[in-house]
This record gives structure tokens, sequence and C-alpha cells, in this order.
């Protein structure tokens, strides 16, 4: 089984690891994509000064940072894991990985980091159960 598992570095995702790593253990092969999605910049005032090629370095460095407590989690159970940042829309992104990855499944939180960014992961969540073509579990 190939789990997608997309992460944001929230204690809410951590809580979704471990909900993951239950599933790991109680399947015979389990595999997980571990995720993190970074939006694209479009702040004009970031735009005009930094170059675009040192954005997408900062975000993948934010990627990196918001993968670390999902990994250790996963480290420490040995559950088998790939690491992935990628830079677009949230929610057609995790769609999108999910089908070319050939996941079986996808396990996100409903909520994210604070109150903007858990309304905000609520549209997540029902935008990538919308866009999916693979089964979404999304994770309370």
């Amino acid at each position: 089984m190939r789990v997608l598992l997309p992460v944001d570095g929230s204690e809410h995702s951590e809580r979704v690891a471990r909900h993951v790593i239950q599933l790991a253990k109680n399947s015979i092969a389990c595999d997980v994509v571990l995720l993190n999605v970074q939006p694209p910049i479009d702040a004009p005032e970031v735009l005009g000064h930094m170059p675009l090629r040192e954005i997408e370095a900062m975000q993948e460095t934010r990627g990196g940072d918001a993968l670390a407590p999902a990994r250790a989690l996963l480290d420490a159970a040995r559950v088998a894991h790939e690491p992935l940042v990628v830079l677009g829309p949230v929610a057609e992104s995790i769609a999108r990985i999910a089908a070319e990855r050939e996941c079986d499944v996808i396990v996100l939180g409903r909520q994210g980091t604070g109150k903007l960014a858990a309304a905000l992961m609520g549209t997540v969540a029902r935008d990538v159960i919308y866009l999916s073509s693979c089964p979404v579990t999304v994770v309370k």
C-alpha cells in the first residue's frame, strides 16, 4: 500500500503521521510519500526584490523544515518513506502527486497551524477530496 501523507509541520500533522504509522503497522507492506506543498508566492514586494530561484530555494527549505517532525516519527517507527517538497497550489499539487506516485490513499489533517490556516486546511481537505482519484482519509 502506498500512502500520500501531506504535512505542514504542525502538531496536527504529527497526529496524522502517527495515524499513518498505525496503518503501516497493520499492513503487510506500506510505504509513504511524505509531502509538503509550498504555495506560490505572489507578493510583488518579494518578487520585485528577490530572484525567483532564491524564493524557490527559500520555500524548499521551509518545506524541508515542515517535513522534519513527521520524518522523525516515521524514522523512529521504521516506516519506509520518501520525503518530497513541491511548489504549487496546495490541493491541486496533493492530488497530482498522489496520481503521479500511484498512491492508494491520501491521509491528511483537516486543519493546519493557526486559525487562518485551520480554515484554509479545511478548504484544502475538501478540495483534495474533490480532485483526487484515490480515496482520501481526513484525520480529525
